[in-house]
């Protein structure tokens, strides 16, 4: 439900296969939480309703943090890099997918240039 003011981000925690069920739940959590620090709307989609398109309690909808934020004001990029960073540290090979308006990129550990070159364009087609 985007209005001109707001905007939704959808963040799928995609986790190593050989990650069990709980500590999926936990790398949800603590992206959600530290996205929460940009003072910005996060929430998990399994405290919600589910996220448009999903239909009940899927792994999808488990592994999402939807972040409502304001359109203007630059929050997006934040919303970007606190995701790069936060997998950066992980030690497993993790995956976010990000969608916003339709639009749906995949990060992962890659090289700093890869990663900056993607993101900087999906950052330059969704900033306002």
């Amino acid at each position: 439900m985007d209005t001109e003011d707001e905007r939704v981000v959808l963040l799928v925690v995609e986790p190593d296969p050989d990650v069990d069920p709980d500590s999926a739940d936990h790398l949800a959590r603590r992206l959600r939480a530290e996205v929460a620090a940009l003072d910005v709307d996060a929430r998990l989609a399994a405290d919600g309703p589910p996220p448009d398109g999903a239909k009940g309690a899927d792994a999808v909808t488990l592994g999402a943090v939807v972040v409502g934020m304001s359109a203007a004001g630059g929050v997006f990029p934040l919303v970007i890099e606190t995701v790069r960073d936060w997998l950066a540290r992980q030690s497993a090979r993790h995956r976010v997918s990000v969608t916003i308006d339709g639009d749906t990129i995949a990060l992962e550990k890659a090289s700093p240039e890869e990663r900056q070159a993607l993101v900087d364009a999906y950052v330059r087609r969704h900033s306002g």
